[in-house]
Order: structure tokens, then C-alpha cells, then sequence
């Protein structure tokens, strides 16, 4: 089975922590490396290529937001499963993509697998911890979803139900999940597992303003795929993130515990 991560990155030096974590893996699959620039000026560029020769795809070109890089790549990717995994992220551990890859394999029916996350802070303390639990459709009109840097796609799937919509420029990691698993009811796995170490921030967490924007294309989202229920995902999907602070610490344990 073979296996793409395309990387967007725009003028974030830290994009060589994340392929070194890509390029680390111990997965016992092919693995294919697509990083996506969109036109770096600060030395990113530079520092990418120090992973040229190991990297199958490197385009840098202006584009029209992470989804367009985060497109783009998918659109080169030819690996039968397909992750993203953003410049200031990085796998939890070098047995992410094997455990991954072999949950796909003993069930040929999933088109959808994901994970936990953690957040990191610049010390490398865990501030937060994702544990994502069992797809219920219920929940999604609780606030719920999976972290999208711990949520891989067969390609077959993007193939047939599209790509990043642009006109979410914040939330559409989130409207694409809620249309594969509650429109279009594709098969999913929950692994239990810590998948993504992340860093803080964030595109639709970097600013209170950003946080409310993400929050109302959330319910457009709803409103896009003709799905019932979503009124309430605005309000309910901030509270729903409390439990993600209370006791992570110990849940973290026990998750890398599991894993190592």
C-alpha cells in the first residue's frame, strides 16, 4: 500500500521538523513526500531544498490559500491513502503511518481513518489533548470532529465526493469532514492512538475573530451539504473543546502508553 502527506507551507522554517517526522516513518509501505510552497520569501524555500532529492513533489507557486496548497497537492498524489500534515506539525512518533496503514489493510471497507491529537507548546508541554473517540452521528451536532492533521482519505474518495471547498477559507478541513461522514456516510475507524503532535495557532484558532469566523462556516457548512441539526454547532462546538484542557495530562499517558 502506498501512502502520500502533502505539506502546505508558506514561510514557516519549521516545515524541516515536519518531514523530518514524515520522512522518519517506519511504515513498511511506499511513501510518497509532496510539500506545496506557496511562494516563500523568508528562507523556507532554501531550507526545502536540503529535502529535495527525498521529496517526490516540491511546487512553489502563488496560490490562493492553505486549501488551494493542501489541492494542489492531493491533485499530484498518487498513493492510495493521502494525509495532511501542516509545516508546524509533526507525527507523534515514528509507527504513526505503519499503525495507520495497517488498520487500512485489515479493513478494506474503511475509506476514512483517524486519530488523536496533542498540542505543544514552544517547550514541547502538552497543553491539550484531541481524543477524538468513535464516529457517532449524533455528536457531530454536539460540536464534534476529528482533528484534521490526524485524519487520512483513501484517494479514491476525494476522487469521487471532491477536494477543499475555497469558499471556506477558515473551516474547510471541517466542512470536508462533515461532508464525507455525514453526507456521504463514508465508512470511518477510529484509532486510539496519539497520531499528531501540533503546534498552537492555527488557521481557524489564531485569533478570537478567527475562532468566531471558523465557527459560522461551520454552520454554513451544514447549510451547504442540506443537513439537519447544525443550528446549534456554533455554540456547542467551542464548548465542546472544555474537555480537550480538563485532565489531559493523564489521558495523554495513557494514550502514549498504548503506543510506545
Amino acid at each position: 500500500m502506498k501512502i502520500s502527506i502533502v505539506t502546505p507551507v508558506f514561510n514557516d522554517l519549521r516545515v524541516a521538523r515536519a518531514l523530518d517526522s514524515i520522512l522518519s516513518q517506519r511504515h513498511g509501505h511506499e511513501l510518497e513526500a509532496i510539500v506545496i510552497d506557496a511562494g516563500s520569501s523568508d528562507g523556507t524555500l532554501e531550507a526545502l531544498e536540503r529535502y529535495r532529492s527525498r521529496l517526490d513533489v516540491l511546487v512553489s507557486e502563488p496560490d490562493r490559500g492553505i486549501y488551494d496548497g493542501m489541492n494542489k497537492g492531493i491533485a499530484r498524489a498518487t498513493g492510495d491513502v493521502i494525509g495532511i500534515l501542516n509545516a508546524d506539525d509533526r507525527y507523534a512518533d515514528i509507527h504513526v503511518l505503519r499503525d495507520l496503514l495497517n488498520a487500512f489493510q485489515r479493513h478494506p471497507e474503511v475509506q476514512v481513518c483517524y486519530g488523536n491529537m496533542v498540542y505543544l507548546d514552544d517547550e514541547g508541554r502538552a497543553t491539550r489533548y484531541w481524543k477524538s473517540g468513535n464516529h457517532r452521528r449524533f455528536k457531530w451536532r454536539l460540536g464534534w470532529r476529528p482533528p484534521h492533521p490526524a485524519f487520512f482519505v483513501r484517494r479514491s474518495v476525494y476522487q469521487r465526493y471532491g477536494l477543499f471547498d475555497l469558499g471556506f477559507p477558515i473551516a474547510s478541513d471541517y466542512e470536508l469532514q462533515l461532508r464525507l461522514l455525514m453526507k456521504h456516510r463514508v465508512p470511518c475507524l477510529y484509532l486510539d492512538r496519539t497520531m499528531v503532535h501540533m503546534a498552537p495557532g492555527g488557521t481557524s484558532n489564531g485569533s478570537p475573530s478567527s475562532i468566531v469566523k471558523a465557527n459560522l462556516e461551520s454552520l454554513q457548512a451544514w447549510r451547504r451539504n442540506r443537513l439537519r441539526g447544525g443550528q446549534l454547532v456554533p455554540l456547542l462546538k467551542p464548548i465542546s473543546k472544555i474537555s480537550q484542557f480538563v485532565g489531559h495530562r493523564q489521558a495523554l499517558e495513557r494514550d502514549m502508553g498504548r503506543t510506545e
